[in-house]
């Protein structure tokens, strides 16, 4: 019989910005990410990830069949789609399924922001 407490009952602390990792992918530029709450962090439904742009970064143009909800926690960018929409810290952006989009950092100062994602998606896309 085990004395360890079952960890997918257990809330979970996780330390953001300490562990930020270059976006190795095509058409990133100056874009960094963190995998805060994930499956492997026993959250079920979703991931929540920190991106952080440098100064004139930007994530990689794409889309994907799923939704996703973002929050700006500081900094100001653009979100490059059909239509460019401006935005600055406490915005909060819903990306629907299947719209190609690109976020970039117009400010002069680093953009940071949490993105939301189901769990059931391949968030490996954007690493």
């Amino acid at each position: 019989m085990s004395t360890q407490p079952e960890t997918k009952n257990r809330i979970t602390l996780i330390s953001a910005g300490g562990n930020l990792q270059p976006v190795d992918l095509k058409g990133a530029s100056n874009c960094k990410m963190q995998p805060l709450l994930t499956q492997t962090e026993n959250a079920p439904n979703f991931s929540m990830r920190l991106f952080e742009l440098e100064p004139g970064g930007h994530t990689p143009q794409h889309s994907h069949p799923w939704e996703h909800e973002i929050f700006i926690l500081e900094g100001e960018g653009q979100l490059k789609s059909e239509d460019n929409i401006g935005f600055s810290s406490s915005d909060a952006i819903l990306v629907p399924a299947n719209t190609l989009h690109q976020f970039y950092n117009s400010g002069t100062k680093p953009l940071r922001f949490l993105c939301l994602i189901p769990n059931n998606s391949d968030y490996q896309q954007i690493k």
